[in-house]
């Protein structure tokens, strides 16, 4: 354990807050998470996980973002699957849904607060580079008010990032080195870990029943052809304001009509239609182009 994070760690326990993690890809974001976390619940304090790494998520499904506010039990990366909230973001990457991922994670922060959490540790995606990868990481910033910004730095890619939190941001803002020899996933590692949360997550048991076509949001036009969300995950909303899990939309051409496959069966109300599809055993079908699918500009 390195000294800057010893000192990290020591100053946010003696006042706890809002800590935004940003970094790349397996910068580590996710254990140092899991270590403020088990290190406030030891100090006494009520903790929550908001994590918004939508493609290699933690907390719940891929394609949402997960809320847990977890026990002293509780606190193992398996239990912290299991969401106490969810928000849908309907997607695997940042790139063209910044607005989605953005009023995910605030959504998810506010809802923390709600719970009373002393400490709330907002996990982030490794989307850093670019022009978009600035917009993203700065509205979240913006939007979560953060107390502390932890910048997991590496060969000083976050350079710019780290000058936007301290020039348009009130937090404190440290930087952590990381080790050139951490270990990192490649593309076909990653894409083989989504697919197997997919896969847990529907794996428990799922039930189908027809879906009706004025459920969903964007609302489908006359005469859509259904079987175009064959495949398509989808958000399903409780109508308050909450995600209350993820299924996939099933096409059958006997009878032209939809099915929802999902392990959740009650307290839905709409549908948001997402931009990845995929099979019930998790394996990717391709992305979705939504004004192909609408035929819309």
């Amino acid at each position: 354990m390195s000294s800057e994070l010893e000192e990290f760690y020591e100053r946010v326990l003696a006042r706890p807050g809002i800590v935004l993690l940003l970094g790349g890809i397996d910068a580590g974001k996710t254990t140092v998470a899991v270590e403020l976390l088990r290190r406030g619940l030891q100090s006494g304090l009520s903790v929550g996980l908001v994590d918004a790494d939508v493609a290699q998520s933690s907390v719940g499904p891929p394609t949402t973002v997960g809320l847990r506010c977890p026990s002293a039990e509780e606190l193992t990366r398996e239990s912290l699957r299991v969401a106490d909230e969810l928000s849908f973001a309907g997607t695997i990457t940042p790139r063209g849904h910044l607005l989605s991922l953005v009023a995910a994670t605030s959504k998810l922060v506010l809802a923390a607060r709600a719970r009373n959490c002393d400490l709330i540790v907002v996990d982030t995606t490794g989307f850093v580079s670019g022009l978009y990868g600035q917009l993203l990481k700065f509205h979240k910033l913006q939007l979560t008010n953060p107390d502390y910004v932890l910048a997991f730095e590496r060969g000083g890619e976050l350079e710019p990032l780290v000058g936007i939190a301290r020039r348009f941001t009130s937090a404190e803002v440290v930087e952590h080195h990381v080790r050139p020899d951490l270990p990192a996933r490649t593309v076909e590692e990653r894409m083989i870990f989504r697919e197997e949360q997919f896969a847990a997550y529907f794996q428990g048991g799922v039930s189908r029943w027809k879906v009706k076509p004025s459920v969903f949001m964007p609302t489908l036009p006359p005469e859509f052809d259904l079987a175009l969300l064959d495949g398509i995950v989808v958000g399903m909303e409780d109508g308050r304001g909450s995600c209350a899990g993820i299924g996939v939309l099933e096409y059958d051409d006997s009878q032209n009509v939809l099915r929802m496959v999902s392990p959740v069966t009650q307290g839905v109300r709409g549908l948001r239609l997402g931009s990845v599809r995929i099979a019930t055993d998790g394996k990717s079908r391709g992305p979705v182009d939504f004004r192909n699918l609408f035929r819309t500009d």
